[in-house]
C-alpha cells in the first residue's frame, strides 16, 4: 500500500505542477499583441504540449487514488474523504476548463484578460491546499 500511496502523491504533485504553470502561459497569451503571430504560435505550442503532458500525469494520479480508496478502503465512509473526492472532481473540472480555454486561444476567441488568468491561476493552489488539509488533518 505504501508504494501505491507514494506513486499517488508523486503523480498528484506532478499533475498540479502542470495546472500551476499552464494558466501562466495563458496570462502571456492574453498579453500577446495582435501582430505577434510568432510569439502566439510559440506560446500555443507550449500550452498544447504542457496540457497533453499534464493530462498524462493526471491519469495515474487518479488511478492510484482510486486504488487506495476502492482497493484498500482508505477513507471509506469518512467525511474528510467525501470532501476530498469533491476537491478531486473540482480539479478534474479545472483541468477540463484549461482544455476549453486552450481551444478558445487556438480559435482566436479568447475574450478574457491577462488579469483574469492571474486569478484563474490561483484555483489549483487552493484545491491542492484543501486536499492536503483534508488528508492530513482529517477535520471531519
Amino acid at each position: 500500500m505504501l508504494w501505491i500511496k507514494s506513486l499517488h502523491i508523486v503523480f498528484v504533485a506532478s499533475w498540479f505542477a502542470g495546472l500551476f504553470y499552464l494558466p501562466r502561459i495563458y496570462v502571456n497569451l492574453a498579453d500577446v499583441p495582435a501582430d505577434s503571430a510568432a510569439e502566439r504560435d510559440r506560446l500555443l505550442g507550449m500550452a498544447r504540449r504542457l496540457l497533453r503532458f499534464t493530462t498524462l500525469l493526471a491519469l495515474p494520479a487518479l488511478v492510484f487514488g482510486g486504488w487506495l480508496f476502492l482497493g484498500w478502503g482508505i477513507g471509506k465512509g469518512a467525511g474528510w474523504m467525501h470532501a476530498k473526492l469533491l476537491v478531486v472532481l473540482l480539479a478534474i473540472g479545472y483541468h477540463h476548463a484549461c482544455w476549453s480555454l486552450l481551444r478558445k486561444f487556438v480559435a482566436g476567441r479568447n475574450r478574457r484578460s491577462a488579469r483574469w488568468f492571474r486569478f484563474f491561476n490561483e484555483v489549483p493552489v487552493l484545491l491542492l491546499l484543501a486536499a492536503v488539509i483534508l488528508v492530513v488533518v482529517k477535520p471531519f
